[in-house]
């Protein structure tokens, strides 16, 4: 059986996917800050209390996780706040800095001895940290932070490749959730599925490489 764990699961694409790889038989981890009903129902084991900018509950996850190995780890966990060039809170794109790139170099780093050989890491970060796709600026934090998460997702390719532990970039879509307001193209299943399916495609020869939950790969 596949053991799968993800973080940031309580709502929107992590909560799908989640759903997803349980249903289709494989061993769910779920962490997050707290457990929403649908998470609770969805037959995976929830993890709670795992904020990824802390230390000490990132080694708590992995002293509850123990010594079960994991194929699969998907980093999820993220937020967005939009600053523009006018509203340049700091303390607002620090925060996102630590949850979107900190937050998944931190959990991968302390699952690191889970992590079987040949096991996939998947980092869900975003179109709008691509330099090449920026064609309307705005939203600085949280583009600076989806950048540097790229950058971290290709550094860990390099680690990870003597074990053929690949990585993956990954990009939802404009997902209709609660971080964009219930903006969007597509619904939170349809991205998860998409997700699922670019984890199933990974390979060595695609390792640190960034890629649209439809099937496409982007630019840097």
């Amino acid at each position: 059986m596949t053991r799968v764990l993800i973080t940031g699961t309580n709502q929107g694409i992590g909560l799908e996917m989640a759903k997803q790889y349980a249903a289709r038989g494989d061993e769910v981890i779920a962490t997050c800050r707290s457990a929403s009903d649908e998470l609770q129902a969805a037959g995976c084991e929830v993890i709670e209390n795992i904020d990824v900018t802390s230390a000490d509950s990132i080694a708590a996850l992995a002293q509850t996780v123990g010594d079960r190995p994991l194929d699969i780890l998907i980093n999820n966990a993220g937020i967005l706040t939009g600053e523009s060039f006018d509203d340049l809170d700091f303390d607002r794109m620090r925060t996102q800095y630590e949850v979107n790139t900190l937050g998944p170099l931190r959990v991968t780093h302390a699952l690191n001895g889970n992590l079987k050989d040949g096991a996939k890491i998947g980092i869900v970060t975003s179109r709008v940290g691509s330099l090449d796709d920026n064609s309307s600026g705005g939203m600085y934090g949280y583009r600076l932070s989806k950048t540097a998460a790229n950058m971290a997702g290709v550094n860990l390719s390099h680690d990870m490749r003597p074990r053929g532990i690949a990585v993956a970039l990954l990009h939802p879509g404009y997902v209709r959730t609660n971080m964009t307001n219930g903006n969007g193209m597509t619904d939170a299943h349809t991205a998860a599925a998409g997700l699922i399916e670019r984890m199933d495609a990974l390979s060595m020869d695609t390792t640190g490489t960034f890629w649209h939950a439809e099937g496409y790969e982007l630019p840097w």
